[in-house]
């Protein structure tokens, strides 16, 4: 008897479960040949995909729930997904070259999805680009409201100016990975304190930095350097988008299932040095801790032990080691200004691993994509086309309202010698 009613319960779960997924299925719209001619009047948050692709299988019901909870929230958005191996010429006018590719559908634009796959990444990704580009704050109760929904954003203050034109460029170019806002002087908090005017300020961490033409360069490239907060969980994704911001990366490489005093310690030291020190390093570190030492012994083909301490520099195949006893976080700091005085010696391998990781196009990936170029594989290489975009036409978007929006949380891992592109902006061949 109570086998029988085992399995009477599994068999309603079982039906409850399909149940849902048909739901959440209702939510995503298979696309056709049809999709091309009818997509402008909408909003498209599609996935490409393969019936043989295992990724593609994992992604599915990921994707349902994206489409069931867009759907819920009221978002313009819609969710779809297309075979593209039944409808390959619509696939590859728009860029498609691996499987599942996915693609937010905006007019003529077309924006890359290349971050972690899961649902709450996918659909903070499709509220921040759906909206407009440049998203106004007319009041402080709107800035202050901004602040708690976003753990890193950049906001324009002041009036028509180069500098405004400069930060127009960086939003369309980098929107993909972060939150461009505008406002007037009055609007920002009182704590702030602006020496001249325009200025573009991103806050995080529960402080704010003013950039610097002549300390920070180009405005892309700091915003591109700064849209991390500066303490992070770190695993192989992060680490590779971490690549292009030029800094040093120091990481404690510690077991979280070992609660014993020396992993917690080396953690909590290198939060400290984060949170304490951050107007002395912010230009040149980021800061975090790794779970396991599997991957970065890996990655440097060497074996580090836990807990420890690892600095990578990611514009090289350098690393450096702790060289002493760190009981504080003066200590790490100490160890810190070292290395930027140059008197930490690094370590140098000649690692193909490493150097893959860390360059963006050393000659074996130069072979696969010349390879790739002879075979015409539709998984190989991928074709970026940068799209111009209008500042009339950027200037006259409306802001969307934004929906229930998700801070990012982990997501998978990527192997140091399999790397996906960085998302681009690109335009769609009509």
């Amino acid at each position: 008897m109570a086998a029988r009613r085992r399995g009477a319960g599994l068999r309603l779960c079982a039906t409850v479960f399909l149940l849902d997924m048909a739901f959440c299925k209702g939510f995503v719209e298979d696309l056709d040949e049809s999709f091309k001619d009818n997509r402008k009047d909408d909003i498209w948050l599609v996935d490409f995909y393969a019936p043989w692709c295992g990724h593609c299988k994992k992604l599915e019901p990921i994707w349902n729930e994206v489409g069931l909870e867009m759907k819920s929230i009221g978002s313009p958005v819609k969710v779809g997904k297309m075979d593209a191996t039944s409808y390959s010429s619509i696939a590859s006018e728009f860029g498609v070259r691996g499987y599942p590719t996915i693609k937010l559908l905006k007019g003529d634009l077309a924006y890359n999805y290349r971050g972690p796959r899961t649902k709450d990444d996918i659909i903070e990704f499709a509220h921040r680009v759906s909206g407009a580009l440049i998203r106004p704050l007319p009041s402080q109760q709107m800035f202050e409201h901004v602040q708690k929904r976003h753990r890193v954003f950049f906001v324009y203050i002041g009036g028509e100016s180069p500098l405004k034109e400069k930060y127009i460029d960086a939003a369309s170019e980098l929107i993909v990975y972060t939150y461009f806002f505008s406002a007037s002087e009055d609007v920002v908090p009182e704590y702030v304190i602006l020496k001249e005017m325009p200025a573009v300020l991103v806050f995080k961490d529960e402080t704010y930095f003013v950039y610097d033409e002549y300390e920070d360069g180009d405005l892309s490239s700091w915003i591109n350097r700064e849209r991390f907060q500066n303490y992070l969980t770190m695993d192989g994704f992060l680490l590779y988008e971490l690549g292009d911001t030029g800094k040093l990366v120091a990481i404690a490489v510690i077991d979280e299932k070992n609660t014993s005093n020396e992993h917690t310690r080396l953690k909590s030291i290198i939060q400290e040095v984060a949170r304490d020190y951050r107007d002395q390093f912010h230009r040149d570190f980021q800061f975090g801790h790794m779970d396991g030492n599997d991957y970065i012994n890996t990655l440097l083909m060497d074996e580090l032990k836990v807990p420890t301490v690892v600095v990578l520099n990611t514009s090289n195949q350098q690393y450096f080691l702790l060289d002493r006893q760190i009981g504080s976080a003066e200590d790490m700091a100490h160890f810190i200004r070292d290395i930027l005085d140059g008197t930490v010696p690094s370590i140098f391998k000649s690692s193909p691993l490493m150097g893959c990781f860390l360059f963006g196009l050393p000659l074996g990936v130069i072979s696969i994509m010349c390879y790739g170029i002879y075979t015409a594989d539709t998984d190989g290489g991928y074709i970026e086309e940068r799209y111009e975009v209008s500042r009339s036409e950027i200037e006259s978007q409306e802001p969307v309202e934004d929906g229930k929006e998700q801070e990012p949380s982990g997501g998978a891992t990527l192997g140091p010698t399999v790397q996906e592109p960085k998302d681009v902006l690109e335009k769609k061949k009509d």
